[in-house]
């Protein structure tokens, strides 16, 4: 069974919710990066998750939508788009927190769960790690994953306990 195999069953879809996204992205241009839990898997062991959390060019967010299938489903929050398909357990999370701009042109090709895409650095990786777990209104379960991230990050890369604010080294025992 290939990585891709794996992706797609344990997302559970009839359609490849995943390449539609991607393939949208691509038709279009748009610039794009993966930067979340998923980003972590490119660069440590893999971990499974039904969330993607990518970055988009932020003047292109509209072309996005419109690339879309009308079934997708959108769901607007403050810092963030989410992008649902029935039959799927992929949940996609767009960042739109300015933030995570600059990410975007430091992104590198890598595989993520079978599928080619543009990843963050791993230290751009790292430091949405660290906003995400320095960030209070987040859930304490949410929180508690990204500090599970970061270590993963650390463990594969130990320069990287530098950049870690002193505030997360005590939550994390460095």
């Amino acid at each position: 069974m290939t990585k891709r195999d794996f992706t797609r069953l344990i997302l559970s879809g009839k359609r490849d919710f995943l390449q539609d996204f991607l393939a949208a992205l691509r038709s279009r241009k748009i610039k794009h990066c993966v930067i979340g839990g998923l980003a972590v898997n490119a660069y440590a062991d893999p971990v499974v998750s039904l969330d993607l959390d990518v970055v988009v060019a932020a003047d292109r967010l509209r072309d996005l939508r419109k690339a879309l299938p009308a079934s997708f489903k959108f769901k607007a929050f403050p810092s963030s788009v989410n992008i649902g398909c029935p039959g799927s357990d992929l949940r996609i999370q767009v960042q739109t927190d300015p933030r995570y701009q600059p990410f975007l042109a430091r992104a590198r090709k890598k595989s993520v769960l079978g599928y080619e895409m543009p990843v963050a650095r791993i230290e751009d990786v790292l430091q949405g790690k660290i906003w995400a777990a320095l960030d209070e209104t987040r859930r304490p379960s949410k929180r508690q994953k990204d500090l599970a991230d970061i270590l993963r990050l650390i463990e594969t890369r130990a320069a990287l306990k530098r950049k870690i604010p002193a505030a997360l080294k005590f939550r994390l025992s460095l």
